[in-house]
């Protein structure tokens, strides 16, 4: 089972579509209707600098039927200086797409850059420029800014990284999403700046509590999954969920004893724990518990490639 996370292939409910970079006048397949798919833009695919494939984009695509945008690598040698002039140029044509509703920024893969080497930026530049935005998706987290703000908007927020900063964590702590509906964050590892607290996680525990319409939470891939875990079985928020994911990261029996000790999770669709380092007995309890209710449990260990490996997070580097 591989975490590392690959190209989209569909977002916001779309098929992603490449938009073509090779030589201008090069001949090509007729366009797809500009509100059928999401248009992935990157600069690796023919190594064309983003201030050229970006005004190349706005002129051949009708972008007022745009709803769904996909950036992938912006660089066309090497990033020296993250995504923020990216973000600026994108935002600064807020005005011309009218319909955009899903933004995913990074979409790359290990290929073409290790996630914990992305730059990312402030990304609450997006959200200010389109307050109807539903969905924004995030991967990396080095240089990763948000700033507490009120969006009415949005539903969905995903971010995918090896370690997510406490600022950032804070930072989503202080926003104000009052249509979120899905929630997933990759904490990660203090090796790679996943540097928040249990602390941390209950601040941003009780900020969820004003999210009325929150049906799924992820908070996964750390080093203090068993933290986490004691948090989310304290945390009223649960009752409300639909579906509940801590997966990839170094869950042990402390964490799986805090989720069976706390709160009840038999409402739950399903509870993904998958990358566990917890006991067999334990795994067993959880099972024998939660099934009889209708619970979809992932339970797959981590895998360990001896007997005395130590605990560790599925995505770091």
């Amino acid at each position: 089972m591989s975490y590392y996370p690959s190209h989209l292939t569909r977002f916001h409910g779309l098929p992603v579509h490449d938009f073509p970079t090779g030589p201008e006048g090069a001949e090509r397949d007729a366009p797809p209707a500009p509100g059928s798919v999401a248009w992935r833009l990157s600069c690796l695919l023919d190594e064309i600098p983003f201030d050229t494939l970006w005004p190349r984009f706005l002129d051949e695509v009708p972008t007022e039927e745009v709803t769904a945008l996909v950036l992938g690598a912006w660089w066309d040698d090497w990033d020296e200086r993250g995504i923020d002039p990216v973000l600026d140029a994108i935002t600064a044509e807020a005005h011309r797409f009218p319909r955009l509703r899903a933004v995913f920024l990074a979409d790359v893969e290990s290929e073409e850059t290790e996630i914990s080497w992305i730059k990312q930026g402030d990304v609450t530049k997006v959200l200010r420029a389109w307050p109807r935005l539903e969905e924004l998706g995030v991967r990396g987290a080095e240089d990763l800014v948000v700033e507490p703000l009120l969006h009415d908007g949005l539903r969905t927020l995903r971010v995918e990284c090896g370690g997510l900063p406490r600022e950032a964590v804070r930072g989503l702590s202080g926003c104000d999403f009052p249509a979120l509906h899905r929630l997933d964050l990759w904490l990660g590892t203090t090796w790679y700046g996943g540097d928040c607290t249990r602390e941390d996680v209950d601040t941003l525990l009780a900020s969820l509590g004003d999210r009325p319409h929150l049906r799924h939470l992820g908070l996964r891939n750390s080093d203090i999954q068993d933290d986490i875990a004691a948090a989310v079985a304290a945390t009223p928020v649960v009752a409300r969920l639909d579906s509940l994911d801590l997966s990839m990261g170094a869950l042990g029996d402390d964490g799986g004893g805090a989720l069976l000790a706390g709160q009840p999770l038999t409402h739950l669709t399903s509870l993904n724990l998958n990358h566990h380092f917890m006991s067999e007995a334990l795994t067993r309890r959880l099972s024998e518990t939660l099934a009889p209710h209708g619970v979809d449990l992932a339970l797959a260990p981590a895998r360990r490639s001896h007997p005395a490996q130590g605990r560790y997070v599925a995505v770091g580097e």
